[in-house]
């Protein structure tokens, strides 16, 4: 396809581009509400947490870091993110 418009690029195109060539820079990244399995508080995570997020509660680890974005742990609720 040679004719392509650079103006109005498609929402999946868009966001496989890096962060920073998008035709409107826009993050990744984003925070979500995490539901513990063991007492049922609320927490607030970040999506690209780098370090292990306890729940409030009962100490219970919701999330480990990874590379990139943070791992919820099995039974840990993610709600939508804000």
């Amino acid at each position: 396809q040679l004719a392509k418009d650079l103006l109005h690029p498609s929402p999946e195109e868009e966001k496989r581009k890096h962060k920073k060539k998008r035709l409107v820079q826009s993050p990744n990244s984003y925070f979500m509400d995490v539901k513990c399995p063991g007492c049922y508080k609320i927490t607030t995570v970040f999506s690209h947490a780098q370090t292990v997020v306890l729940c409030v509660g009962c100490s219970t680890v919701l999330c480990q870091p990874t590379g990139g974005k943070a791992r919820l742990t099995e039974g840990a609720y993610r709600g939508a993110p804000e």
